[in-house]
């Protein structure tokens, strides 16, 4: 499949697995399908206004629930700086326009507070420009036109998120986890260069306000995107992935100045929900109460990616969607990671969330209303949402282009209704306004149950 046009570097093995995905990936429970939207076996928490509690203190949920806040709906610059090329054979380099879309501007930002997100996550790979070990010192170019970006992004007044992107997508790169779950030497090695490039990238922001925040890894895997050896190898690849949080948390701190007290956001494995409830550890960190977890949903993947389904949700047509109760398996997803960490004063953000364009209105209506539920679903459960954007101006397979990347202006009417209902699931503080609501609102395609 053309890089130009993929999120993210899904793979055909995760098409391939898209019915046990779908099921089971995120924590799927089964059970009778509730009609309510809101009641049955999955609890909402006690507020979904996504505002703290008045006397709240860091460390407690009131405070997770205020970052989550902060951030509120986010934007992915996505198949930007993260786009890749094959540049020598086993030579791969990292450039902004590798992909098609066009050298971003501060227009692009601008445009993107106008909209109504309050972040931008910004997917950085770093390929082909560090040296060789053990310094791996970072080219400078490269890492002044991050720079650059990163302060598009401050001049807008948005929230920033950087991290190191696919320099481990599908278990390929330097970023291996499947050999260094096994072999000591790898991990080694690897472990020197995650300390040497976050130190430099670190430093190069050391002075930054706290409008930026590091994310230390993307969607880390053994190229088998969760359902690969990491299943049997009796949690080797979870504890490597703990321990690169950790020397990722160390050598931020270890620079000083701002990131002293700097947000930092660490991934649980391929940042599926399920597993990072499960097998996240978080690191320890001289700073108190400043660490956050990323996750990603993309839940099911057949409709929010692949387009093999049309309709989602309890008023689609059967023929037409990817499974039954999806409403109550994003409750289930959500209400684990609430009850995990939110509760415990522990933010979390979705750092990817996305459902590709369709042409036909009516798929376009239960396309706006699978981002609607996902994102109040998210706010009514102390969430942060960021949507994926690569981009992409077409409909079906991958294409989750709103806002073009060169000039701001919305790829399409369909995008900008889009993003309108994301940043309305977000921003509506009406006490009127719930996930409830929006599951009563759901669209009608005339098909008798």
């Amino acid at each position: 499949m053309n890089r130009i046009m993929k999120s993210h570097a899904h793979t055909a093995f995760l098409i391939l697995f898209s019915m046990i995905l779908s099921l089971s990936a995120s924590g799927c429970t089964g059970g009778a399908a509730d009609n309510s939207g809101t009641s049955g076996s999955v609890a909402l928490p006690d507020s979904d206004d996504g505002e703290p509690a008045p006397d709240s203190q860091p460390g407690d949920p009131g405070a997770a629930y205020s970052m989550a806040a902060k951030l509120g709906m986010g934007w992915n610059l996505g198949n930007q700086l993260d786009a890749w090329t094959e540049t020598d054979p086993g030579e791969c380099t990292a450039s902004e326009t590798a992909w098609g879309n066009p050298a971003v501007t501060q227009e692009v930002f601008d445009a993107v507070r106008a909209a109504g997100f309050s972040s931008v996550r910004i997917p950085v790979t770093w390929l082909g420009h560090f040296g060789p070990g053990p310094d791996y010192t970072i080219d400078e170019a490269w890492l002044d036109r991050v720079a650059e970006v990163v302060g598009y992004a401050e001049k807008a007044g948005l929230n920033a998120v950087i991290n190191i992107h696919h320099d481990g997508a599908d278990g390929k790169h330097w970023l291996d986890i499947g050999e260094a779950a096994v072999n000591p030497v790898v991990n080694g090695r690897i472990t020197g260069q995650i300390t040497a490039m976050w130190t430099q990238i670190a430093e190069k922001f050391r002075d930054k306000g706290d409008f930026l925040i590091f994310e230390g890894f993307n969607e880390i895997h053994d190229g088998g995107w969760g359902w690969g050896a990491n299943r049997t190898d009796n949690g080797r690849q979870y504890a490597t992935l703990n321990a690169w949080n950790q020397t990722f948390t160390d050598a931020v701190r270890s620079t000083g100045g701002n990131n002293t007290e700097r947000w930092l956001a660490v991934p649980g494995y391929c940042t599926n929900p399920d597993l990072t409830v499960e097998y996240l550890e978080l690191p320890d960190d001289t700073a108190e109460n400043r660490l956050m977890v990323s996750v990603h949903y993309y839940d099911p993947n057949t409709y929010t990616l692949t387009a093999e389904h049309g309709e989602w949700g309890h008023t689609a047509d059967p023929d037409k969607r990817a499974g039954e109760d999806e409403e109550e398996h994003v409750r289930t997803v959500f209400g684990a990671l609430n009850e995990k960490f939110v509760k415990n004063g522990i933010p979390v953000y979705l750092g990817e969330i996305g459902c590709v364009n369709r042409s036909e209105p009516l798929e376009q209506a239960f396309q706006r209303y699978w981002f609607e539920y996902i994102v109040k679903a998210a706010k009514t459960y102390g969430l942060a949402a960021f949507v994926w954007d690569n981009g992409a101006h077409g409909t079906g397979n991958e294409q989750h282009g709103f806002i073009d990347h060169g000039t701001g202006a919305f790829l399409s009417e369909p995008a900008r209704l889009a993003v309108e209902t994301m940043t309305g699931a977000m921003n509506d503080n009406d006490g009127s306004y719930t996930l409830e609501t929006v599951y009563d609102n759901a669209p009608s395609n005339g098909v008798e149950k």
